[in-house]
């Protein structure tokens, strides 16, 4: 259930219950496709750096371990140790991204798994039955994701299947909650608007979806090669059509600086791999804008990433260390500047609410845009 606590403009400042505890809106879910955030980042270390909700991948368990062995495992939860919610994508974005590995047809998609080619077949049915047996907190309906150069008559039929999928996963879900060996019999659906860069046919499948009254709803099929100002413009457009009383997720998105911008337009949900996966790389994110680790001039650098942050990273090591790591290839460096990372996502997420609580947000946002325009730092 969706508590709405408070609105400034469009921006949204809510409370989501789940079976699995209370997610504080707007929130960053940090991105762990097969069970684990990338990285070596451990649950434990989830913990520790203000982790509401993890995500993970349908598709990618269903092919490895298998989500049969999890079901025996006692669920996702169970399997990684992690007692907060979590967000099951449903497979639907893998059929935009392995576009060289899938047929669509109207029963579903068919698959050649990127790992060992065997064939797989995934429908609406099928998504949901993995979903339930990882026995996630919010299971996200089967879709196609058409891609936002996908000419006009194709992105209306993908979406007129994608609402059809959408009536057949309610129904499956519906079912397999009222089955008495099913792990989590309270597990939500989310809807998912797409539409490409089409106003007209986000707003009237919008609409549609409405009508199903789901748990809450999700905007997909965005940041997938558009621009930023496409991007912002099909949330504007499209958000008012969708319930106010629900979660709103952008999928997919973005950098800090979508991320602000998304909220002033009425999304409360998030979910990306940049943080890690720039982390990863030596990228990291600070108030100043952002730095790369590699650059010679951090070489006998003594300073922590920034200077006041919490995070596991910048309360003991240096720049010049983590970046000593990283070019040593040492598992170390990864893990540290992934941490620092999702600290800083989750922090500016925390602040995020705390600015909408006392009815600041657009002054935080000017303040926090302007602070990471910065570029580079010295």
């Amino acid at each position: 259930m969706y508590r709405l606590l408070k609105q400034e403009g469009r921006a949204k400042r809510g409370e989501f219950h789940t079976v699995h505890g209370v997610i504080q809106t707007p929130v960053f879910m940090n991105v762990g496709t097969v069970a684990a955030i990338k990285g070596a980042v451990s649950t434990e270390d989830l913990e520790n750096i203000k982790t509401q909700v993890e995500l993970s991948n349908t598709y990618h368990l269903h092919v490895r371990p298998g989500d049969k062995i999890i079901k025996q495992m006692g669920g996702l939860h169970k399997f990684m140790s992690w007692n907060k919610p979590i967000l099951t994508d449903s497979g639907g974005f893998q059929v935009f991204s392995l576009a060289g590995l899938r047929k669509i047809k109207e029963e579903g998609v068919y698959f050649n798994s990127h790992i060992d080619g065997r064939k797989i077949f995934m429908g609406p049915e099928e998504s949901m039955q993995i979903q339930s047996n990882l026995a996630s907190t919010i299971a996200m309906a089967f879709d196609e994701c058409p891609s936002s150069v996908a000419d006009r008559s194709y992105v209306q039929n993908s979406v007129e299947r994608t609402t059809r999928w959408l009536e057949r996963c309610k129904a499956e879900m519906t079912r397999l909650n009222s089955l008495e060996d099913t792990i989590n019999k309270k597990q939500m659906l989310f809807g998912i608007n797409q539409g490409a860069i089409y106003e007209d046919i986000r707003i009237e499948h919008a609409k549609r979806i409405s009508e199903f009254d789901l748990d809450g709803y999700a905007i997909g099929g965005l940041a997938v090669g558009e621009s930023h100002e496409d991007m912002y413009r099909i949330i504007e457009e499209t958000v008012p059509y969708l319930p106010i009383d629900k979660p709103t997720y952008l999928m997919g998105v973005g950098t800090p600086a979508n991320i602000l911008e998304a909220v002033e337009r009425g999304v409360d949900f998030f979910d990306c791999v940049y943080p890690t996966r720039n982390g990863r790389h030596g990228h990291l994110y600070t108030n100043q804008g952002k730095i790369n680790l590699f650059n010679a001039k951090y070489e006998l650098d003594d300073r922590p990433i920034e200077e006041g942050c919490g995070c596991p990273a910048c309360r003991r090591y240096s720049r010049a260390y983590i970046r000593h790591l990283l070019k040593a290839k040492e598992m170390l460096g990864m893990r540290l500047c992934v941490l620092h990372n999702l600290y800083f996502y989750n922090t500016m997420m925390e602040e995020i609410r705390d600015a909408l609580d006392a009815g600041e947000f657009a002054s935080y946002k000017k303040r926090k845009l302007e602070g990471m325009s910065q570029g580079n730092q010295k």
